[in-house]
């Protein structure tokens, strides 16, 4: 067999020779496309959140785009919302700066709780007393919801609309706001009785909402807040990754944030901003200490308070109970 080794050697030396004399084949790599995610539930027609890569400028990638913004977002994440015909939609998936695309979706307010005996103790029966060590007169509270009527005697003075969705004056025209900001803060029915209430309007005189519209309120908090600070938002609908991320820059800039676990009956973890893991999700208890039949409950559920027959603040300086997770 030794003969044969040179010509198979040979052969060898050959091949080798005559492949690299051939021109490498080029291999495409097909383009990226930013995935769009659905709206996990009540979708908007034509309406997206389009979220960027980090350092990507929002008004320019939707310049080039033909977009016109509803809403930039720079804090809590970077994007913006818009109306989209298909032709936009298409062009900014092809955008390599575009990180996905989320459908906007409704959002409303939640309905509203129950009360300051319960919570500052451990057990029933109830004292007939509220007892605590601080009023938070050094903490800023924005109420991140229908705006505040701010007028209301109540609030002793401490109440201000900072921001509105819509680009108005932020006052409340629903009441939900008002309530929620009055078992925050009020005199007679808040847990902290000398809280700086500051509203954030990120839904309408019917209770209703976005997502887009949310985060644009998250955003304005994440670059505004009077530290330290707190944020509730008692609003809520399908799940929404987005939102929820939204909500954990929020809490990871330092403020601690509280969220309704929501009035479905089902798990927290199904809605927005309630599964958001940086979130304070606060579910339903009645009277006895049983969770409420309306409540939203389950893994995500950090704690039950009072949500039932909740007396607060109202508009025009009246006060309303009501039920539901929105101040649990």
């Amino acid at each position: 067999m030794r003969q044969f080794r040179p010509a198979l050697l040979a052969g060898a030396v050959a091949a080798l020779a005559a492949c690299s004399d051939q021109t490498p084949v080029a291999v495409s790599t097909p383009e990226r496309v930013a995935p769009l995610r659905a709206a996990a539930a009540h979708g908007i027609p034509g309406e997206y959140i389009v979220v960027l890569r980090e350092g990507a400028d929002p008004r320019s990638v939707a310049a080039v785009a033909g977009v016109t913004p509803e809403f930039v977002y720079t804090a809590t994440i970077n994007g913006f919302a818009a109306a989209l015909n298909a032709g936009q939609l298409t062009a900014l998936q092809h955008n390599p700066n575009v990180d996905y695309v989320e459908q906007d979706q409704a959002m409303q307010a939640q309905a509203v709780p129950w009360n300051l005996d319960r919570i500052d103790q451990h057990n029933l029966p109830l004292n007939g007393q509220y007892n605590v060590l601080t009023t938070a007169s050094n903490v800023t509270a924005y109420i991140i919801d229908s705006g505040i009527y701010t007028a209301h005697t109540l609030f002793g003075g401490r109440a201000q609309n900072v921001y509105d969705y819509a680009g108005g004056t932020g006052a409340d025209c629903n009441g939900h706001g008002t309530h929620v900001a009055g078992i925050v803060g009020a005199v007679t029915y808040g847990v902290a009785k000398g809280v700086r209430l500051r509203g954030v309007r990120v839904i309408d005189c019917n209770g209703s909402g976005t997502t887009a519209g949310i985060i644009a309120g998250l955003d304005w908090v994440r670059t505004n807040a009077v530290k330290p600070a707190v944020a509730n938002m008692s609003v809520g609908g399908g799940f929404s990754s987005t939102l929820n991320t939204a909500v954990t820059n929020l809490a990871n800039s330092g403020v601690f944030i509280s969220v309704g676990a929501g009035a479905e009956a089902q798990s927290a973890c199904n809605v927005s901003p309630a599964s958001a893991a940086a979130a304070f999700t606060t579910a339903a208890s009645t009277s006895t200490d049983q969770a409420a039949s309306y409540s939203n409950f389950g893994s995500c559920v950090d704690i039950y308070a009072p949500g039932s027959n909740i007396t607060s603040t109202w508009l025009n300086g009246g006060t309303n109970t009501i039920s539901g997770t929105s101040m649990a």
